[in-house]
């Protein structure tokens, strides 16, 4: 991750280079969770049920902190009796089956499907709620730098492709959009200004794309820290909250950016 390739594999159906409308998510989009097993025997799908339920609870309410609790620990040994239907997707589909391979060895997704009562029930005994309305959409503002390059990332960077796409990823599973200033609509902030940029004017100009709030952050590569070092910030409900990640590649430290930013939102404080 240390460069900026450029990526063939088209991914632009799932990039807003302009801010759509906020949508709220149907039911049975929000009450379901994906994953990837091998094969559709049960052992894997048992493993594949353990993920979907914590994916689930923190996809319904935003709150990240739900896996460290430790009633989690007895709610993924019974993460099947929650299920109230799946399904398969062969991720080979149209690929033949070599000749020592059969369908137990080939990737599925796996695609469960919750009522909204068992885990809203289920929320409840974690000491957390369902996260319902409209998801919002967030102007991102950010700023690289690695060695001598350093560029401000907006919707019409070819430095940036990769990183669109990257967060375009992360905010699939909270189903939260992501939106990026064209360089014109960065009123003359750069990658040192940004930086220190006041909050309530970024959310200014993030209104003016369509967007409902900023994300505001800055990466820069470390080679002591093997990785990037990544801090963020974002202003709701007349405060100002900051985190910070280290030594990460740039799909994580945008996964946790949106995951930081719906912890904020969805009301379960501080990243």
């Amino acid at each position: 991750m240390a460069g900026f390739p450029r990526l063939v594999a088209g991914l632009a159906g799932l990039l807003w280079l302009g801010a759509p409308p906020a949508i709220a998510a149907t039911t049975d989009e929000l009450y379901q969770a994906q994953t990837i097993v091998t094969g559709t025997g049960e052992p894997n799908r048992e493993i594949g049920f353990k993920d979907c339920l914590e994916k689930v609870l923190i996809r319904v309410s935003g709150d990240q902190r739900l896996t460290q609790k430790s009633e989690m620990l007895a709610l993924r040994d019974k993460a099947a009796d929650f299920v109230q239907s799946f399904r398969y997707h062969d991720r080979l589909e149209g690929v033949p089956i070599h000749d020592e391979q059969g369908t137990h060895d080939r990737p599925h997704d796996l695609t469960c499907l919750y009522k909204p009562a068992v885990v809203d029930k289920l929320l409840a005994q974690l000491g957390s709620r369902p996260w319902h309305g409209e998801r919002p959409t967030l102007a991102v503002f950010l700023t690289t730098e690695q060695g001598a390059r350093h560029f401000v990332l907006t919707a019409d960077e070819d430095r940036g492709e990769t990183m669109r796409e990257s967060f375009a990823n992360a905010t699939g599973p909270l189903l939260m959009r992501v939106t990026f200033p064209k360089a014109m609509q960065l009123a003359g902030l750069n990658d040192k200004t940004l930086r220190t940029a006041d909050m309530a004017k970024l959310d200014r100009l993030a209104k003016g794309m369509g967007a409902s709030k900023t994300l505001a952050g800055s990466i820069v590569w470390s080679d002591k820290e093997l990785g990037w070092i990544a801090d963020w910030r974002l202003a709701a409900r007349g405060k100002t909250y900051q985190w910070q990640v280290r030594g990460v590649s740039f799909d994580e430290a945008f996964r946790v950016a949106v995951r930081g930013a719906a912890q904020i939102l969805s009301g379960n404080g501080q990243p």
